[in-house]
Parts: structure tokens; C-alpha cells; sequence
């Protein structure tokens, strides 16, 4: 029995691996075919200098032909969207052509010898694509595959304009002293917390935020992004005489540092900054080891003040932050309003150091 089970086991290990080739190969000959179907497309109507209402009958006759041949998966719409994934991408973002030599010769199959840049399938790309500035698809690209986004999690980030948040592609204008590399690439504002359900309208306590993230963790971490693995609620840092709890503590091992997290359900104030300002000191002499990094520090706010920034440590400090957070998606007008807001405080700030 027992050799029939291990036998049993390696048999199952064998089909699920095969398996996953599998799939990926068919993923990967299913993405090419549309990217050069696409590409056909556009070069047959550049060819013929086809105007778009003739264009459009081109693929209602074509689309009515495959689908006799091929059965569902080539509607009129489907090949559109070949079409438009091909002129995304016509730079070979997404396919490239490879050379296998044979007798010293190059040979070139324009048809079948290409390879796929990326294992995302159709549905990611057909997310993507959509995506109108370019850095933004391209990270999305990168950051779908390199973090297993499932299409889900993908058209929430895209819809939340979870690029755009990031503080790296805001800040034109970086704050005096900030490592961006280690610090802002990986920070976020806002931070759009709407998978935890809580009407605005309504008063919502501390507590009960908290209690809702530890309930909905794992949409959380992927709201705070790559390296962050959680650690505590009510965390207790104590010294000789007194205790103090952090609301949430996470680590990144890509930044190889502790970052806390501490939740206001009002706006930012120099009391909240102090707090922190202790809280991180603290965690970096009692608790972080002699190959971490300087920790981090996060306040979540319903709003920041002008002022509370200009004049506190959170002006020119590498480990203190404060963000935003809603209990909603934003519009692209309401995140870009944001934005500007934010750069204005800061090109602001610097202009009237630089005058001092």
C-alpha cells in the first residue's frame, strides 16, 4: 500500500507539472496568435489605406468567416481588440522575433517564431491595454507578472490607479534628503481601503478600521504592495516604566525594515507626528535587529494639513510619512486634483527654503 501511494504521489507530481506546461504554452500560443492577428490586421488596411467604415466591414466579414472555421473566440469585438493589442504594442513590448541558426544560416519565421515577453494571459493583457499612459502599462506589465496578480487584483489596482498613487511617479519635486529608492516606491497616497466595506457617512472609530484590515489582511497587503508581510496589531513596544501599543506592524523584506502603521479617523496633527516620531525611535532601538533597516513609519489620515507638513520632521525626514486614506475608489479627476495639491505644498515648501 505504502508503494502504491509513493508511486501514486510522484505519477501526480509528474501530471500537475505537465499540467502547467501545458497551460502556459497554450497561454503563450493563444497571446502570440492575437498579437499577429492584430498585426495583419493593421498591415492589411495600412496596405489598402482602408478608411475606418470600410475597415469596420473588413472585420464583420472576417469575424463571420473565422467563426465558421473556428467557432467562438473571434467576434467582430474580439478582433478589435486583437487589432488595438497589436498597435499598443507594435514595438515588440509584448512579442519579439527570434533567430534559430540551421547550417549557418539565420532563418526568420515571421508567423510562428516568436516568444512572449511576459506569462500573463489574454485577460491581463486585454486589462492592461487599456491602460491610456504608457509608464503606467508598463508597470503594470511588470508588476502583474513579479506579483502574481490575478485579473481581479489586476483591475482593481488599475481601477483604484493604484500606479498613479505610488509617491515615486507623484513627486516630480522630491522632498530635500529622501531616498526614493528605499522609501518611496513603496508608499502610497491615498491608500483606497473600499474591500473593507465602511460607509464614510456613518462614524467609524479607530478600533473598528483596525479590526476590518486584520478581516480583510490579504486584500490589505495588496493594497499596501510588494515585500510586506504582517507582524502585529496592538503591537507593544515598553521601556522601563511605561507601554505603548502600534496600531499595525508590517515588514518588508524587499526594503529589509519594520514599517508602522497608525490610524487617525481625523485630520493629520503635529501630536500624531510626534507620536510616530517616538514610535519608530523606539522600535529602532528595542526591537530592530543590526541587518534591518531604519524603520518606517506611516500615518493614515483622513487628511493631512499644509502647515502640520511644512513645520514638522515630516518636511525632511527619510522614515516618516503621512497618507491619505479613503473608503472609496477615486475618480481620475479627484486622484489628479490630489496630486496637484500635493506637488503644490511641496514645490511651495522648497521655494521658500531656497528663499530663506
Amino acid at each position: 500500500m505504502e508503494e502504491i501511494n509513493a508511486l501514486y504521489g510522484n505519477v501526480l507530481d509528474i501530471l500537475n507539472k505537465y499540467r502547467t506546461y501545458t497551460y502556459k504554452a497554450i497561454n503563450t500560443a493563444m497571446v502570440i496568435s492575437y498579437w499577429q492577428i492584430g498585426k495583419a490586421i493593421v498591415e492589411n488596411e495600412q496596405g489598402g489605406n482602408v478608411k475606418a467604415s470600410y475597415g469596420d466591414k473588413i472585420l464583420q466579414s472576417l469575424s463571420k468567416k473565422l467563426s465558421v472555421d473556428f467557432g467562438k473566440g473571434f467576434s467582430y469585438s474580439n478582433l478589435r481588440n486583437f487589432r488595438q493589442f497589436y498597435l499598443t504594442y507594435q514595438d515588440d513590448q509584448i512579442c519579439y522575433a527570434v533567430r534559430s541558426k540551421s547550417e549557418n544560416t539565420e532563418v526568420q519565421d515571421n508567423h510562428s517564431n516568436y516568444v512572449l515577453r511576459s506569462n500573463l494571459s489574454w485577460t491581463h493583457h486585454r486589462l492592461i491595454m487599456r491602460v491610456e499612459n504608457a509608464q503606467a502599462r508598463k508597470y503594470y506589465l511588470k508588476e502583474a507578472e513579479r506579483q502574481n496578480w490575478s485579473t481581479r487584483e489586476l483591475e482593481r489596482n488599475i481601477n483604484s490607479s493604484y500606479f498613479q498613487r505610488i509617491l515615486t511617479h507623484q513627486n516630480e519635486v522630491k522632498k530635500p534628503g529622501l531616498n526614493n529608492q528605499s522609501s518611496e516606491d513603496f508608499i502610497k497616497d491615498p491608500y483606497v481601503l473600499e474591500f473593507l466595506k465602511i460607509d464614510e457617512s456613518s462614524f467609524t472609530n479607530e478600533k473598528e478600521i483596525e479590526a476590518r484590515i486584520i478581516n480583510h489582511l490579504q486584500q490589505f497587503l495588496l493594497e499596501l504592495g510588494k515585500g510586506f508581510s504582517f507582524v502585529g496589531r496592538q503591537f507593544r513596544i515598553s521601556t522601563e516604566t511605561s507601554h505603548f501599543y502600534i496600531d499595525l506592524v508590517f515588514y518588508n523584506y524587499i526594503l529589509k525594515c519594520f514599517v508602522l502603521f497608525d490610524l487617525k479617523t481625523t485630520k493629520l496633527t503635529h501630536q500624531d507626528v510626534g507620536q510616530m516620531d517616538m514610535y519608530i525611535k523606539m522600535f529602532d532601538d528595542l526591537k530592530k535587529q543590526d541587518n534591518d533597516n531604519q524603520t518606517i513609519g506611516i500615518i493614515l489620515c483622513t487628511d493631512t494639513e499644509e502647515t502640520v507638513v511644512k513645520y514638522s520632521m515630516l518636511n525632511d525626514s527619510k522614515q516618516l510619512f503621512a497618507s491619505k486614506y479613503q473608503m472609496y475608489l477615486p475618480t481620475e479627476k479627484q486622484l489628479a486634483d490630489w496630486i496637484y495639491k500635493d506637488k503644490a505644498i511641496i514645490e511651495a515648501q522648497l521655494k521658500n527654503e531656497s528663499n530663506e
